[in-house]
């Protein structure tokens, strides 16, 4: 019953369970979370992609994108557009349950949290200084980044040298994201990932969280494209060097 999509899907259902639940851990009233910081934010985010990926690999999708930026970056690098497709709805549709579920495990902690803002927080990224040129540009970095990594990565792992094991490989990308948040993420969340922003900001729109304010859907594009972006300037760059 396994398949790529299913693999996609549950395996990005399962990165936003976790990393929008830190975040709601944090940022919500009467958690027991509540004013974790940062370091847990980003800690928590990283566990959650690699808990993505196990998922995501036991069930179907040997690939384990959870992210369309990845699945673009590796179409561009490769030429073979055929598993854009099958995973970016996918990881689209997992990523809307994936924060429906964030918004029934806290159900009594919505209407506690009286700042709108922090409730939209525990679903989409928004910058720290909203200046779109700025916010572009750090997505775009940031994605770059991630994408090389995870190419350099898949060389060591998979490639003719085969230096690191390759079941170590899952657990180095929950570093590296872990890494990204930390170094790059102040600025604007680090969405670095379509569906973890887009997913989960519609289901905010639609789903009757209490004393919810604006979903900000005139920043939405931002952490959508900037890293579809990024993706494509860092796939033509590995497909130039050959990694």
């Amino acid at each position: 019953m396994t398949s790529p999509f299913l693999g996609e899907f549950l395996g990005t259902m399962t990165l936003i369970v976790l990393g929008d639940g830190v975040v709601a851990g944090a940022l919500l009233k009467h958690s027991k979370g509540e004013n974790a910081g940062w370091i847990a934010i980003t800690a928590g985010w990283a566990f959650a992609v690699l808990a993505g990926v196990f998922v995501a690999n036991a069930t179907g999708s040997a690939d384990a994108h959870i992210n369309p930026a990845v699945t673009v970056a590796g179409a561009v690098s490769s030429g073979d557009f055929s598993k854009i497709p099958v995973y970016i709805p996918a990881q689209m549709l997992g990523a809307f349950v994936g924060a429906v579920i964030v918004w029934l495990h806290y159900l009594p902690h919505w209407g506690a949290t009286q700042d709108p803002g922090l409730k939209l927080a525990c679903f989409c990224t928004g910058p720290a200084i909203r200046d779109a040129k700025a916010n572009w540009l750090s997505e775009i970095i940031a994605t770059f980044f991630l994408i090389l990594t995870i190419s350099a990565l898949v060389t060591t792992t998979l490639g003719t040298a085969g230096a690191i094991p390759r079941a170590v490989a899952p657990y180095m990308v929950g570093m590296l994201v872990w890494g990204i948040g930390l170094s790059l993420g102040g600025t604007t969340g680090y969405a670095i990932n379509p569906a973890r922003d887009l997913g989960p900001r519609v289901a905010h729109a639609v789903l009757p969280i209490a004393g919810k304010g604006s979903s900000d859907w005139g920043y939405a594009l931002i952490p959508v494209a900037a890293p579809l972006v990024g993706a494509v300037l860092a796939g033509l760059f590995v497909r130039a060097l050959g990694i």
